[in-house]
């Protein structure tokens, strides 16, 4: 199953890319909201199981014009992994870590999947991720268990600022990867089912069609259902939750010289089975405006 935020309405995606609108086939059993449908997340799948050729009856072309908004658009946790490949952890400057390393993204940061992003001041990185969208909540879920409680996977970007994520007197990463348009997701939310094996899938992204990461999820660290198993643990996991399970190499901070996100530049991040993300980078007017200044003040 393949679900769409069209418009900020829900949709299920059928055979031909055409598209259902949730609340409409189900004559308002289900809210038009698609955050909400994860609160209801077994209730709705078995709908959807029963109502498979309604669905396909009902299934029109998708709108060229219309605007696909991030499947989970309002999350009540955003979850974030950090240093989850052995590469990338290597090219960070880390040893492997023996525990996942666990941070959060605040949610004003979410936005759908082809979007403007203006840079702010410092040096934007860029980290293309595999997203789960939880479907059951709980604690203490085992990792036998975990796959059991995820609704479908995502595509997701990291998008960090690195002077301040590493600034100190401590780090700020939750506040360096959490401005505004710093958590795309989407284009669609795809259940594990519609996987050969949803612990074994392709991601990468490109600038400027030039390719900067590629990897598998096999690689992780700690895989999905670990990184379940070890956040429940700690606290309670809610239906809609997000969980950024982490990027491969090829970060631009990993790079020598480092290489950071530019105004003009557009990123690409795709995962097999999903789709993509498209990122176009925009200056800060008032930092353009704050260099003129200075420049005319030295003149």
């Amino acid at each position: 199953m393949r679900l769409l935020n069209i418009d900020n309405r829900l949709h299920v995606e059928t055979a031909g890319g055409y598209v259902a609108d949730v609340e409409k086939v189900s004559s308002g059993v289900f809210a038009a909201d698609p955050q909400a449908i994860y609160d209801r997340w077994d209730e709705f799948v078995d709908w959807c199981a029963s109502s498979a050729e309604t669905l396909a009856a009902e299934a029109r072309p998708r709108d060229g014009h219309a605007m696909i908004g991030p499947p989970a658009p309002r999350p009540p946790q955003v979850f974030a992994v950090g240093l989850n490949y052995d590469q990338h952890a290597a090219e960070s400057g880390f040893a492997k870590p023996q525990q996942p390393v666990i941070f959060t993204k605040f949610v004003s940061s979410i936005t759908g999947p082809v979007s403007d992003v203006t840079l702010p001041d410092g040096d934007v990185d860029w980290e293309v991720e595999l997203v789960v969208v939880m479907g059951r909540g709980g604690r203490n879920i085992s990792a036998a268990n975990a796959w059991r409680h995820v609704a479908g996977l995502t595509v997701g970007q990291d998008i960090s600022e690195r002077r301040r994520q590493h600034a100190g007197p401590a780090p700020q990463f939750s506040l360096a990867k959490s401005h505004e348009g710093f958590s795309p997701i989407g284009p669609v939310v795809v259940t594990p089912d519609e996987f050969a094996d949803p612990d074994d899938v392709e991601l990468g992204a490109t600038i400027n069609g030039q390719q900067v990461q590629h990897g598998r999820t096999s690689d992780l660290i700690f895989p999905v259902p670990v990184l379940i198993e070890e956040i429940s643990r700690i606290v309670a996991l809610y239906p809609g939750d997000v969980i950024f399970t982490g990027t491969p190499q090829g970060i631009g901070a990993g790079r020598v010289p480092p290489r950071f996100l530019k105004p003009g530049e557009v990123l690409r991040s795709y995962v097999s089975g999903i789709g993509e993300l498209v990122q176009t980078f925009t200056a800060d007017n008032a930092s353009l405006r704050d260099g003129a200044g200075a420049a005319a003040a030295r003149s």
